[in-house]
């Protein structure tokens, strides 16, 4: 069975740090592109940041560049954001997602042809 499992969630104050983890099971890590989404409440879902399949180049949403570091292990198949100089509109669920693509389009991050989602977890920065 396919599965994504975030952790790392927690509530930080402005300016802290958080390090989010996505472990998979059930494929093989390296064929898919994996990403980091996030919702806030009353908002749509956005991509934030993600690693293509293979060549494993990232791409990060302008709202997040110079902030946020996306990585994986692909020994451990899981996948990390390390989270810098959080602010309050950071604030929502996190979820990973593994997709055939993922590209950046108009400053923000598309999965394209999304195989599985994780539960998510939440980041709440207090200001």
């Amino acid at each position: 069975e396919v599965q994504l499992v975030e952790s790392g969630g927690d509530l930080v104050q402005t300016g802290g740090s958080l390090r989010l983890s996505c472990a998979a099971s059930g494929f093989t890590f390296d064929d898919y592109a994996i990403g980091w989404y996030r919702q806030a409440p009353g908002k749509e879902r956005e991509g934030v940041s993600c690693i293509s399949s293979g060549a494993g180049s990232t791409y990060y949403a302008d709202s997040v560049k110079d902030r946020f570091t996306v990585s994986s292990d692909n020994a451990k198949s899981t996948l990390y954001l390390q989270m810098n100089s959080l602010k309050f509109e950071d604030t929502a669920v996190y979820y990973c997602a593994a997709s055939v693509l993922c590209t950046r389009v108009a400053g923000t991050i598309i999965g394209e042809y999304v195989v599985r989602w994780g539960q998510g977890t939440q980041v709440t920065v207090s200001s």
